[in-house]
Order: C-alpha cells, then structure tokens, then sequence
C-alpha cells in the first residue's frame, strides 16, 4: 500500500495541511515543525504526486475571502481592513460571499481551489463546522476569522465575545439598571451564542433574571423586539442588544412609540459600526476593531509564525473595548456608579 499525506500527518502529529505547506516550502510553517515533517516524509519515503505539487506551487498573487454576506457596515469595515493590507503587499482579493446559508459555504470554498495563495473565511455558524477541513484545500494556508475553532484547526483570530457582554453586562448594572433585557442574535451563530452567554452570566452573578428577545442581527429584528417592548406589560430598564445594528432598530422603534431613550430606557450594542456615534443619541457600545480585525487576519495570512513549536495553530482573541455614550445614561432614581464617557 503507498503512503499517503495523511500517514505523514498522523505521524508527524500535525494536520495534512501543515504537511503540505511544509513539503512545498511555504513560509508560516515553524522551523522545528517543518523539519520534523520532512524526518516523517523521509523515513515512510512519501512522495507527492508531482503535478500536484507544480499546481500548489504556483502563485495567483490572489488572497481569497470568503464571508457569511457583505451587506452592512461590518463586512464593509473588515474588507476596508483585508484590503488596505493587500494593497500594501500588492495582491488582489477574490471575494465571495455564501450569503448567510451555511450549506452553501462548502461550494464558496471549493471555488477558490486553484484561484487563490491563501484563504481568509469567516464561518460563525456552530453547524457544519466538522465539514471544513474537507472543503478546504488542504496545501492552502487559511486563517479564520470570528469562527469557533479546534486546537487543531486552521489559525485563527477572534473576538472575546463573552469578556465583551460581560464587560457591558457590568456597565448597565453599575449604571443602576436591574431590568435588562437582552436582543440575541441567530441561534447557530458563535458571536451571538458567546454574547449571550456573557449576558446571562453576569446576570446570573448579580442574582437577577434573563429576559430575551430573538434576533438576526439586522435592522428589522432590532425594530420587531422594540415593538413588542412597547406593547409588553412591563419594560426593562435597559436593553443591551447583541449587536450595533439591532440596537439601532430597537432604538428607531422605541422612538416611533413615544419611548425615550435614555430616559426611559437605555440601550446598548455590540461593534461600534461607524454609524453608531452618529445616532441620537450616541450609542453606547463594545467597540471592536473591525478594520483592524481584517488586517490583522490578512497579516497572519501572509507572514510566518502561525504555528507553535509543537504543531498547533494559533488562535488570536481581541477584547472589544466598552465605549459609554448618551444612550446608556445612569438611572438617576438608583444610586449608580459613575462611569467614563468616550
């Protein structure tokens, strides 16, 4: 029986990617893994197909980025973030987008094999993630962005979604706010599913309740929840939604039903887009570096040191940081903890 790439990565103890790059003498492979594999290769005298390593060999000069959508200013600020890079390094981008259906995500990938040198994707869904490493091609360098990831899988550089909820958790409460409801985003999404856990664990350490309201993390579901706060029995002091663009839907429809925001209830998001300084009022946030994300994920991409002696690859987590504006202004019935204005 020929031995295969994958005996040399069972072997070696690293991924058939990481092989792969080793053999053909990719720089982001580490120096003490790099000879470790070539020892493997040598002593089971694997050999690759030689017009499979000529095609992996070539160069497109070509990043591809594959992404859930590009509507909204999110994905626009982290393609302003991959492209400023590229433009730097003088490559060109091949973008595609699988349009929030996680099915269709193995075809965007497939139709990079052979166009691009190395692959940025963002896979936030938590399904289908076991599914990747075969709709990937395995000689390619790939970094995820925002996606959950295994200590074996592909780099990766993220943001610390819990830390950050929890962060703007500790904000509302110390503000005097007892009632906080909570806009999740989609189920399956691993941003929203952390945010929300970073919610309910910091109510769940001041002894109060959850009280959520389904999402998508778009302008519609953010104007659905405001509405049915309207209508609800009772309202919440605050409402701390799971991302920007939700909050400014809420915000618009709490508005339109004569609620006034701070004063009657605060709001709060997740992203710090550029539109939410420019509401009134101002939105207080969790300020991610979207742009910056991008460029740093594109500079993994690109330059060595994505891997650990040992193999592993690495994973990167920025903590957002909480940005206090009008929308979230102290309860001036509760004694409150003053707070910071950015």
């Amino acid at each position: 029986m020929s031995v295969t790439i994958k005996d040399v990565a069972r072997r070696a103890n690293v991924s058939v990617a990481t092989v792969s790059r080793a053999l053909n003498g990719h720089q982001n492979v580490a120096e003490e893994v790099r000879k470790r594999v070539l020892s493997v290769a040598d002593q089971l005298r694997y050999s690759p197909h030689h017009a499979a390593r000529s095609l992996s060999s070539r160069r497109t000069q070509t990043i591809g980025v594959v992404l859930p959508d590009l509507y909204g200013e999110f994905f626009s600020e982290l393609m302003r973030g991959i492209d400023h890079v590229a433009r730097e390094r003088g490559l060109h981008l091949l973008v595609s987008s699988y349009h929030g259906h996680p099915q269709e995500q193995g075809a965007a990938l497939r139709a990079m094999r052979g166009r691009v040198d190395g692959l940025l994707l963002m896979s936030p869904f938590l399904e289908g993630q076991e599914s990747l490493a075969d709709d990937m091609p395995a000689s390619m360098p790939v970094v995820l962005m925002g996606s959950p990831v295994a200590a074996d899988g592909p780099a990766s550089i993220g943001v610390d979604n819990h830390g950050g909820a929890k962060a703007m958790m500790e904000h509302l409460l110390e503000a005097g706010h007892r009632s906080i409801a909570f806009l999740s985003g989609p189920d399956d999404n691993f941003d929203a599913r952390e945010r929300l856990r970073g919610y309910t664990d910091a109510l769940a350490a001041a002894g109060l309740e959850p009280w959520v309201f389904p999402g998508d993390f778009d302008e519609a579901s953010g104007h659905r929840a405001g509405g049915a706060l309207i209508q609800a029995p009772r309202r919440p002091d605050a409402v701390f939604a799971a991302n920007d663009m939700m909050a400014l839907g809420c915000m618009f429809a709490l508005s339109q039903g004569g609620v006034r925001v701070p004063d009657d209830i605060a709001i709060a998001g997740f992203d710090d887009i550029p539109l939410s300084r420019y509401v009134h009022p101002a939105l207080t946030t969790m300020r991610v570096e979207i742009a910056e994300l991008g460029a740093r994920a594109i500079r993994s991409l690109l330059e060595p040191g994505q891997e650990t002696a040992e193999g592993s690859r690495l994973q990167e987590l920025l903590f957002p940081e909480l940005v206090v504006r009008q929308s979230s202004r102290p309860r001036t019935d509760t004694p409150a903890a003053p707070s910071t204005t950015s």
